[in-house]
């Protein structure tokens, strides 16, 4: 089978970079993705950057079609990162200062300028540095921008792991197909003994009943036996079969997304399957219809991570 291109739902990407200016810092961003139904957009970030949530999704939509994506950003401060010591006993009085002045004015008053919250700001104050300054709208703009630049690469390098996943898939996928033509055409040769293999297990059977049934004409004999070569009769399974395999092929060859087809048409490979199976009376026949439906299943489960 020629080489097809594949997108898989599993893949993992990490970006990184810095923001400087006012209020400097260190970000990462990680995308994770596992195979799903549909598109299922996780994110994970700080606080202080709710915001990007609208935006990350919609780059997520603009890239992927299905797969469950978490994207979790990681922000590390310069002013975090500068020294470490705190003086636990001024951290006291500045968190007992908020909670006298917020029992004092109610939190309506007080308690939207000094949360608890802003733990970050006390955290500076106790360690001796200057407390994270508020930024204004353009500095938090600006930074925005920066760290959905980031998240547009950690989202490319997804995609392109997701594409490398999907190529060590391909040629999975592509021998499961031509394990199952394959045993199409040995179905079918099998197929083709099957009436006369019937007349001679009937004649057989009336040969060692001849005693209590009377005796069938040789008319009647081969009525019967083609009856039951009728309701054994199983190229309509192996014309679907063969027919469900190209399609196959076609969508792996059109390099789109496919996965859903695929699954589709999975089903439609057991229906015919089992079908088979039902009207052997054969052993070899129904050895062939028990690896069919063998291959059948790793193929759907290989496919089920296809985007």
């Amino acid at each position: 089978m020629a080489a097809v291109a594949l997108t898989s739902m599993t893949g993992f990407a990490r970006a990184e970079g810095r923001v400087d200016g006012k209020a400097a810092f260190a970000w990462a961003w990680e995308a994770k993705s596992v195979n799903s139904k549909n598109l299922d957009v996780r994110m994970r970030t700080p606080h202080g950057f709710d915001a990007l949530e609208l935006s990350a999704r919609q780059l997520a939509a603009e890239t992927f079609t299905r797969g469950s994506i978490n994207l979790t950003l990681i922000v590390t401060s310069d002013a975090a990162s500068a020294g470490t010591g705190v003086d636990e006993a001024v951290l006291d009085a500045l968190i007992d200062l908020v909670k006298r002045k917020t029992a004092q004015y109610g939190t309506q008053v007080f308690g939207n300028a000094i949360e608890l919250a802003r733990f970050d700001g006390l955290l500076a104050l106790a360690q001796g540095r200057q407390a994270p300054e508020i930024m204004d709208a353009e500095t938090i703009a600006l930074r925005d921008a920066a760290v959905l630049a980031g998240l547009k690469a950690a989202l490319a390098a997804l995609a392109a792991a997701r594409r490398q996943e999907g190529a060590r898939l391909a040629p999975v996928v592509g021998g499961h197909l031509d394990t199952i033509a394959a045993l199409c055409v040995e179905a079918g040769t099998l197929a083709a003994t099957q009436p006369a293999a019937l007349k001679a297990r009937l004649l057989q059977q009336l040969q060692e009943l001849a005693g209590a049934v009377p005796a069938l004409t040789a008319d009647r004999l081969a009525q019967e036996a083609a009856l039951l070569a009728l309701k054994s009769d199983i190229r309509e399974e192996l014309d679907r079969l063969t027919a469900h395999v190209a399609q196959a092929r076609d969508l792996l060859a059109k390099g789109e997304p496919c996965g859903r087809r695929l699954d589709f048409l999975s089903q439609e490979f057991n229906r015919e399957a089992n079908t088979l199976c039902s009207k052997s009376t054969d052993v070899a026949l129904t050895r062939v219809g028990l690896a069919l439906k063998s291959t059948i299943d790793q193929f759907r489960e290989q496919i089920q991570n296809i985007e």
